[in-house]
């Protein structure tokens, strides 16, 4: 029996240096963390979000969004751009809405410690509440609602008080006011005889 030789072998489970072979363990995912997104993804869905806007607040990939999305809505995803612009928000209605949600966003922002996904659910919701209280039509979707925190975060817009009712509008951050007066003490032309809304109302005091 010819006598064992070590040369050019080596035993099982170690390495060339003679150190046992580590192996790498594969990251496990949380359960718990993955179900969360699972659950935010699916009340943003209910909401509208777009398809674009779950990819990037979630870790969830594409075909898994897929999945949920017919799910929930029981259609595909609608195509086409994002809202991406910023005078959209300047328009006299859509910037009495767009104000009183992000009042309540940052009200919450100052008084709740939740997670900036849940904090825009949590406000949507209530921006929706308002809206139906005040028997108004929603103007501002959850994905233009999502587009308004990116572009006040990113220094695009601002909220700014009126110096005639103190109440906070969105206005763009490069227009320079020295006295800023909202839509709602001076409403543009086209929008006729109108009077101060509940919902106009709600904006002022949050």
């Amino acid at each position: 029996m010819p006598p064992f030789s070590c040369r050019g072998s080596r035993p099982p489970n170690f390495a060339s240096d003679g150190g046992p072979v580590v192996k790498a363990t594969p990251a496990k995912k949380s359960v718990i963390a993955e179900a969360q997104q699972i659950r935010c993804a699916v009340e943003m869905i209910e909401l509208g979000a777009r398809l674009q806007l779950l990819q990037e607040e979630t870790s969830l990939s594409r075909e898994r969004l897929l999945k949920l999305f017919k799910e929930v809505t029981g259609k595909s995803p609608s195509k086409g751009m994002l809202p991406y612009s910023t005078d959209w928000f300047m328009t006299w209605q859509p910037n009495i809405h767009s104000s009183l949600f992000l009042g309540i966003y940052q009200f919450l922002e100052k008084n709740a410690p939740l997670p900036r996904l849940e904090r825009l659910i949590k406000s949507y919701r209530l921006y929706l509440e308002q809206i139906a209280v005040s028997g108004e039509e929603a103007v501002l979707s959850i994905t233009r609602a999502w587009f308004l925190i990116r572009f006040l975060d990113a220094g695009m817009l601002q909220f700014k008080p009126c110096t005639a009712c103190g109440g906070h509008f969105v206005i763009h951050a490069q227009d320079l006011y020295d006295e800023f007066v909202c839509g709602i003490c001076r409403p543009p032309s086209r929008a006729g005889k109108t009077r101060k809304t509940s919902l106009a109302q709600a904006s002022l005091e949050i």
